[in-house]
C-alpha cells in the first residue's frame, strides 16, 4: 500500500499511546484525521486541540461521511477494540483497507532507516533516548514513541522522512510487521503468556525478530541474553561496555568502552543500572546512524526523561514521590535497586496497581517477591485493561502472597488518606493501568499538606 495515496485516515482507538502517535504523524502529513475511544483522555484532548474529530461512543452515524469512501480512506484499528464493534465491523464488511496499527508502522519504516527497540522491558524510555539523540545530533526522524518524552513533550517527533525511530512491541506479534536496519533487545522475560503459553516460544519469537535484520544491519542484544548480536553492558566483556561508575549529585559519571572508540567521563541523569543500560544501547544505536559520537555524548547528559518512567513527582530533603509505569515483577526490583542506590536508607511505601488477571496469575510469586522489598505495600484492584475475570486472581489473593507485614489493599477512594498516615519518606507509585490518573490527586494532596 502506498501511504501517500491515502487522503483519509480513521482510528479506531485513537486514544491509545501508540494510535496517537500515528495519529500525529498522519495529521502531520496533512490528511484528514478522526477517530473513535471509548474515553475522554488527556491524549485524546490533545489530538481534538490538532483538529483531529474524535467521538466516544461506538455509533456509525458519528463518523464523518469522507470517512465512508473506501476508495480513500484508511482504517487503522488496534487489538484492544473487540472483534464485535460496530464501527470495525462496517469498514471490514465493506472492503475498506482495514489495518492493525502495527501494519501501519511496518509501511512507515519500509520506506525509512528503521532503528527498532524490542524487549520486554525498557522499549519506552530507549526509544526516547535514541530520539533525544539523533534530534540534538540534528538527524532527520520520524519518531513514534510509547510515552510522552519530556524533551518532546509528546509522544511522537517529527524532522524528516529520512531516519525512523520505533518500538518493537511483541505484543500480539506486532514487531513482526517492522523493516528494521539497526534494532536492539533489552530483555527477553517472561511476559504476554497469554499470547505465547510459555517463555519458550516468547523467546522463539525475538529469534525470529532478530531475523529480520540484513546482513547491512547490526543488532544490539544486552549481555546474557541468548541472541548473538554485538552485545552491550556494565562491567563486562561486552563489545559497548560502562566501567568505571560513580555517582554524584543523583548523576551516573562513568567511561564508556566501545569499538568504535572509548568515551570518558560521560554522564546520565536517570536512576537506575537498568535505565543506565537503555542509555547506553540508544547511544550505540545512534553510533550507527552516523551521528557525531562527541555530539552524542553530550546530547546524553541532557536527556530529560519520559512521563511514568522513574519520574521525580516531588523531590524535597525529607520527602520524595516517585512514579513509574513498571507493572512485571522484573521492573518493580529495577524500580527498588534505583531507589536504594539514589536514596539509600529510607522509608519506603509503594503503591502497586497489577495490570491484567493473565500476567497477576502467571506471575504473582515473583510479584509478591519484588513487592516484599519495599517497606510497605497497598495494593490496589486489578486493573483488567483487555481481559475479563479470572475466578480466584484478586488484589487480595496476590496480598496473601507477599510476605511483608505491612501490606494492605485500599480503594482509590482510600489511597490518599493511607499514604498520609503511613508518612513514607520515599513513596512510589507504580503500575501500566489507570494508576496515572492519581497521581496529579496525589501529588497536589501531599503538596499541599505538606
Amino acid at each position: 500500500m502506498d501511504l501517500k495515496k491515502i487522503h483519509n485516515v480513521y482510528f479506531i482507538g485513537i486514544g491509545g499511546i501508540g494510535m496517537s502517535a500515528l495519529a500525529r504523524y498522519f495529521k502531520f502529513l496533512d490528511k484528514n484525521v478522526a477517530g473513535y475511544d471509548k474515553t475522554d483522555t488527556p491524549l485524546t484532548n490533545e489530538l481534538s486541540e490538532m483538529g483531529i474529530a474524535i467521538h466516544y461512543e461506538d455509533d456509525l452515524s458519528k463518523v464523518d461521511q469522507m470517512y465512508k469512501d473506501a476508495g480513500s480512506t484508511l482504517i487503522v484499528y488496534t487489538p484492544a477494540v473487540p472483534s464485535q464493534h460496530s464501527e470495525y465491523r462496517f469498514f471490514v464488511n465493506n472492503d475498506f483497507r482495514v489495518l492493525k496499527r502495527s501494519e501501519v508502522l511496518g509501511l512507515v519504516t519500509k520506506e525509512t532507516f528503521c532503528l527498532a527497540v524490542a524487549g520486554t522491558h525498557g522499549k519506552t524510555t530507549t526509544s526516547c533516548i535514541l530520539a533525544h539523540l539523533l534530534k540534538e545530533t540534528e538527524t532527520p526522524l520520524t519518531a513514534f514513541l510509547g510515552g510522552i518524552s519530556e524533551d518532546f513533550n509528546s509522544n511522537f517527533f517529527f524532522s524528516g522522512h529520512t531516519t525512523s525511530v520505533v518500538e518493537a512491541d511483541e505484543f500480539d506479534r506486532s514487531f513482526m510487521r517492522l523493516f528494521p536496519d539497526v534494532a536492539c533487545i533489552t530483555s527477553m522475560d517472561a511476559d504476554h503468556l497469554d499470547i505465547y503459553g510459555n517463555s519458550e516460544e516468547l523467546q522463539r519469537s525475538f529469534r525470529e525478530f532478530a531475523g529480520k535484520i540484513g546482513d547491512q544491519g547490526k543488532l544490539f542484544v544486552r549481555s546474557g541474553l541468548p541472541i548473538k548480536g554485538t552485545t552491550y553492558g556494565i562491567e563486562d566483556d561486552s563489545d559497548y561496555c560502562i566501567k568505571n561508575i560513580s555517582i554524584a549529585q543523583g548523576t551516573y559519571i562513568f567511561d564508556l568502552i566501545t569499538p568504535k572508540g572509548d568515551f570518558k567521563g560521560l554522564k546520565f541523569s536517570k536512576p537506575g543500572r537498568h535505565n543506565l543500560l537503555n542509555g547506553l544501547v540508544a547511544f550505540a544505536m545512534a553510533v550507527e546512524t552516523g551521528a557525531d559520537s562527541e555530539r552524542l555524548s553530550q546530547a546524553l547528559n541532557t536527556f530529560k526523561g519520559v512521563q511514568r518512567r522513574f519520574s521525580y513527582k516531588i523531590k524535597t530533603s525529607d520527602f520524595v514521590f516517585i512514579d513509574d509505569y513498571a507493572h512485571h515483577p522484573t521492573e518493580i526490583n529495577a524500580i527498588y535497586q534505583a531507589v536504594a542506590e539514589m536514596h539509600p536508607e529510607r522509608k519506603t511505601l509503594v503503591v502497586f496497581q497489577p495490570h491484567l488477571f493473565s500476567r497477576t496469575q502467571d506471575f504473582a510469586d515473583d510479584f509478591a517477591t519484588s513487592l516484599a522489598q519495599f517497606d510497605s505495600v497497598l495494593l490496589l484492584e486489578i486493573y483488567p485493561a483487555r481481559e475479563k475475570p479470572i475466578d480466584g486472581v484478586t488484589s487480595n489473593w496476590l496480598l496473601g502472597k507477599i510476605e511483608n507485614p505491612a501490606k494492605k489493599v485500599v480503594s482509590k477512594a482510600e489511597l490518599i488518606h493511607e499514604i498520609k498516615k503511613q508518612s513514607p519518606e520515599i513513596l512510589i507509585t507504580l503500575g501500566a493501568g489507570d494508576i496515572g490518573l492519581e497521581v496529579a490527586k496525589i501529588k497536589t494532596e501531599l503538596e499541599y499538606a505538606s
